[in-house]
């Protein structure tokens, strides 16, 4: 019998995780942390045929071709705007590229009415019991779910409740990132400026929506990781200016910007490793299960794992003892190799020598190596035959019918916005 299931996060998993479950005739909630869905946040891309065979599955790929941004090219360049190496945008941009906030509301969209959401919320408690999980939410609001999945990113909550701490199973890679806005004083289009110094990258891109705005982002060696507080946005300025004071280039301009931003992006280049991806009825989904900060191909891997996860539910007729192991056991191998993309991005972004950014750059340079480069993110996005679970449906116990894919969004279910 299908039954409810909480679903922590709407960023990309979690909408996708919905958008499945209610297909196949389970009853999907999400609760998310943001009051609303997030219309901001960098460019993501999907490559090859599983990703998009699953978006157009789902019936969001035109959707997402008609909001596409056409890619970002990556200029590195030297200290008077010099260009030393370039990357298509195909590199980064895949076969897909659209901005996340997109992306996200998109895929939420999709599952429509069928999924009840919580905004402004989050999980503080989880009671497994014989029956359910007890769930107690920081609005003081208690709920008991069938099943509960953690699709809440690389410091999951869900993970930290019924896994564990993040030290636990989040690893370090020895670099940070920060990222916010700033004018686009430079008139950037599609294109991103990258500058080196050892072991630290400040780069300025085009603002994809606003041609006055521009996205500014920056990476740092830090063999160990900062102990900073995640709320505490000016302690988290004063760590990027410190890191970057003295610096030429535009590296000026974009901390001017940064005493100005009234919101950051900051966070350690890190991979979650979790074995197994459950615990009795509560399971992970995305980069909660097996993430990576940067170039883990995660946004792929999110759509994989909501796939099978919701498919294997119901091929188990609900039975989560079966379908949670068979889910990690489809998907786990495909999943890590996707993410050891994100083991080597602090290295590539800002090597730790004046050398290895001149190798960096001569390799980039060379035709073989970015074809070479381009294959193997190819063969980690396609390395996997998913069943297609066609006809696999679970009976609702309020009796209603399954719903089929698509679907439409009325005025009292749709998500807000900010």
């Amino acid at each position: 019998m299908a039954g409810t299931v909480l679903i922590s996060g709407a960023g990309i998993a979690g909408p996708a995780l919905a958008y499945w479950l209610a297909h196949h005739g389970f009853r999907p909630t999400v609760v998310e942390i943001a009051p609303a869905l997030r219309t901001g946040g960098s460019a993501v891309d999907y490559r090859g045929p599983v990703h998009l065979g699953l978006l157009e599955r789902m019936g969001v790929l035109d959707r997402l071709r008609e909001v596409q941004t056409g890619g970002t090219a990556m200029r590195f360049v030297d200290a008077d705007g010099r260009c030393l190496m370039e990357m298509p945008p195909d590199f980064a941009g895949g076969d897909l590229e659209v901005l996340r906030g997109d992306l996200s509301r998109i895929l939420c969209e999709a599952s429509g009415d069928r999924t009840e959401w919580l905004f402004g919320d989050t999980v503080t408690a989880l009671a497994e019991t014989a029956t359910g999980v007890d769930v107690t939410f920081r609005s003081g609001v208690r709920r008991t779910f069938d099943l509960v999945v953690g699709a809440d990113g690389v410091h999951s909550t869900v993970r930290r409740l019924a896994f564990g701490p993040d030290r636990d199973h989040v690893r370090h890679l020895g670099y940070h990132v920060a990222g916010w806005d700033m004018p686009n004083h430079l008139g950037l289009t599609r294109d991103t400026l990258n500058y080196n110094v050892p072991g630290r990258l400040a780069a300025i891109g085009g603002d994809h929506r606003d041609p006055a705005r521009a996205a500014a982002f920056v990476a740092f060696s830090a063999p160990a990781e900062i102990a900073y507080d995640r709320h505490d946005l000016a302690a988290q300025k004063r760590i990027v200016r410190e890191r970057f004071a003295g610096l030429g280039w535009e590296v000026p301009r974009m901390l001017d910007a940064l005493d100005a931003a009234d919101d950051l992006y900051f966070d350690a280049i890190c991979r979650v490793d979790v074995r197994p991806w459950s615990r009795g009825r509560i399971a992970l989904a995305g980069d909660a299960a097996c993430g990576a900060t940067i170039c883990g191909m995660g946004n792929g891997t999110a759509l994989v794992a909501a796939y099978a996860l919701a498919g294997e539910l119901a091929a188990a007729g609900g039975d989560h003892t079966v379908a949670f192991d068979r889910y990690e056991a489809l998907i786990g191998d495909f999943a890590r190799r996707a993410q050891k993309g994100g083991d080597t991005t602090g290295r590539f972004l800002a090597p730790r020598t004046a050398r290895g950014i001149r190798m960096r750059n001569w390799l980039q340079n060379q035709g073989w190596f970015m074809r070479l480069t381009m294959r193997i993110a190819g063969e980690r996005s396609a390395g996997i035959d998913l069943p297609s679970y066609a006809g696999t449906v679970v009976r609702r116990p309020d009796g209603l019918p399954e719903a089929g894919p698509g679907g439409s969004v009325s005025a009292a279910s749709r998500p807000p916005r900010r």
